[in-house]
């Protein structure tokens, strides 16, 4: 464009007056912005770090309380009671008291936590009521400890983003912002409870960012840092789950864990679908949702009687699976009827977590399928500690789809670091069986049937890794000021001008604004005698031609103006107009490269047309006709 009209711009226009800032002031903006998010992030994690030892205290306590009827916050597994029949009992009064709190209190306690955040994040800007905070971590604690077979680390999650949700929204931060925040307090909770800050920082990633970026991460990472400094500082500094050494596996014993990773995943799909089936079911019930925790509770309770080791949080459970020392009976238990009693809890609709269940599930079908592969093939090199690791990863890989968590969690949980290409196969291969036959995840159904898309692929921002001139014409129609409305009516209809937006200039070349094709005709001014330059849009901003296209549309959007004028980075010269179409332009050239290596990309554009004072081109003067 500058090589045709040939105009020089004057040291003025290079300061155009821009809200958003220059890039590089820009981009210094948003590090200070990201040194604000990110010590807010920290904050939230030191405090839901003490809220995570709470909230064990108190499922110690209601746990002691429930089942031994000492006021202790030490930790007694609910397997080792002496109630009898009379446990049946106790997580029904568990689910009364919590379907009390969700009707009183706020239905969004009900669930396990991921989605309930997922879901926020997705269509309420990040915005999580404040009673959350406490209200999460009292019915979750009331029913872990009355017996409910759920894990600590979904209500923690739950909790951990609802402060962080607060917190955001007491400043002035945008949503994006916001959601960086719920994300850090969320797997910071995770981090203070399982001291796995790398899972927690994976977990965000693929479960609630929905995105990799400077921005997101570096304050996740300090919210996980702390918060398994939180858990190293008021929990344990070993692993949370210890099991016996383990050995580099041979490729024979290799093959065979990945092939128990397809066992698995077919397992999840099947515990999925199941979980989502009984929630139907619930559904259907002729009584208000207030009562079906205590159904689900109920049920708990009876199956309890029977196998009292799937009462309550059960970590201790995942540790005597990865110990290989468990008996078959148990083992087959867990497997079984531990599946049996969370599904009903859950589908009930009341306080908990997946985690923690899935892993003893998961756990337990990976110890049972290693016991049969070494009855089979006593030669084969698998150990039944290596299995029910691999189990129970394999099996949160492919109920979630959360892939690089899962892996991550078990190596972090346990130090054992052998396992990593065991765990590598099995969870690629049950992540594969869930990707082809699974629409939804255990995660992101129940949000999916309330009509809520969840991102499935994360990939890199299409504008922020563009630039303006990659996508703006060299040519376009810059009008003189001085020119009269007639004059440009009828210049425009003798060279059948379809622009929407002119740039105009003075005398001296210098930016004045920009002129909608419509105000040409649709104005009171004497055609005559008016001058265009009387109907001219101010616009107090512009784009160099090396700026991104994200800067661009962020640009336009905080002054209110469909184009930009853009300028040469090198001698700040007019060289085009951007526009919201050439923005869209963008995605097309995205998908003309996505869809084939040998689409040759190109941009329809228009002939430059010049109305310009003095020029050997189309010009119309003012002084002359």
């Amino acid at each position: 464009m500058t090589n045709k009209i040939g105009i020089p711009i004057s040291p003025a226009l290079s300061n155009v007056e821009n809200p958003a800032g220059n890039s590089s002031n820009n981009s210094g903006f948003l590090k200070k912005r990201l040194v604000f998010i990110s010590c807010l992030s920290v904050t939230v994690a030191m405090a839901i770090s003490v809220i995570a030892k709470i909230l064990i205290y108190l499922i110690n306590l209601v746990t002691n309380i429930s089942f031994y009827g000492s006021f202790e916050f030490g930790f007694h597994s609910p397997a080792n009671n002496h109630l009898g029949i009379w446990v049946a009992v106790i997580p029904a009064i568990g689910g009364v008291l919590v379907g009390i709190m969700a009707f009183y209190g706020s239905k969004a306690i009900r669930g396990h936590g991921i989605p309930e955040a997922m879901e926020q994040i997705l269509v309420n800007d990040s915005n999580i009521k404040p009673s959350i905070t406490f209200l999460k971590p009292i019915s979750s604690a009331i029913a872990i400890g009355t017996g409910g077979p759920f894990g600590a680390e979904g209500p923690i999650i739950a909790t951990g983003g609802a402060l962080g949700s607060t917190l955001g929204q007491l400043f002035k931060i945008t949503a994006n912002e916001r959601k960086i925040i719920l994300a850090s307090g969320a797997t910071a909770g995770m981090s203070a409870i399982f001291g796995t800050p790398i899972a927690a920082v994976f977990l965000a990633i693929e479960l609630l960012l929905f995105e990799f970026s400077p921005k997101s991460i570096l304050p996740v990472a300090l919210a996980c840092i702390t918060g398994a400094a939180g858990h190293h500082l008021l929990f344990e500094s070993g692993p949370v789950f210890p099991m016996p050494d383990l050995v580099t596996p041979s490729n024979l014993a290799l093959g065979i864990y990945s092939f128990m990773g397809i066992i698995i995943g077919f397992l999840s799909l099947g515990i999925t679908k199941i979980v989502y089936i009984i929630e139907d079911y619930f559904e259907e019930l002729p009584i208000h949702w207030m009562w079906w925790p205590a159904i689900g509770g109920l049920a708990v309770g009876i199956i309890g009687i029977f196998a009292p080791h799937t009462l309550g949080v059960g970590y201790d459970n995942i540790t005597g699976l990865l110990s290989g020392k468990w008996p078959l009976t148990l083992i087959c238990s867990l497997l079984f009827l531990k599946f049996l009693s969370w599904a009903i809890a859950l589908g009930s609709g009341t306080s908990g977590g997946t985690l923690a269940p899935l892993l003893t599930m998961g756990g337990a079908a990976g110890a049972l399928t290693g016991t049969l592969v070494l009855i089979l093939f006593p030669n084969s090199g698998v150990n039944i500690p290596m299995s029910a690791l691999i189990g129970m990863s394999a099996m949160f890989a492919g109920a979630s789809r959360a892939y690089l968590t899962s892996i991550t969690f078990a190596l972090e949980a346990t130090m054992q670091s052998h396992a990593l290409l065991p765990l590598l196969g099995a969870c690629t291969a049950a992540y594969m069986v869930s990707f082809f036959l699974m629409e939804n995840t255990i995660m992101t159904e129940k949000i999916a049937r309330r009509g809520i898309f969840t991102p499935d692929s994360f990939e890199p921002d299409l504008l922020q890794k563009m630039h303006v001139s990659q996508v703006i014409s060299d040519e376009g129609t810059i009008i003189n000021v001085n020119s009269t409305i007639a004059d440009v009516r009828s210049w425009v209809n003798t060279n059948n001008i379809h622009d929407n937006y002119f740039i105009m200039v003075n005398n001296d070349g210098e930016f004045s604004g920009t002129l909608k094709l419509t105000d040409i005709y649709s104005n009171e001014l004497d055609p005559e005698s008016a001058l265009v330059g009387m109907l001219k849009k101010e616009v107090n901003a512009s784009v160099n031609n090396t700026d991104t296209l994200r800067y661009a549309m962020e640009t336009m959007s905080k002054t209110e103006v469909e184009v930009l004028p853009v300028l040469s980075a090198t001698d700040h010269k007019v060289i085009g107009i951007l526009s919201y179409r050439d923005i869209i332009s963008a995605f097309k050239i995205d998908a003309d490269k996505t869809q084939s290596p040998y689409v040759k990309i190109s941009l329809k554009r228009q002939r430059m047309k010049m109305l310009v004072r003095g020029r050997k081109t189309v010009t119309v003067d003012h002084d002359t006709k």
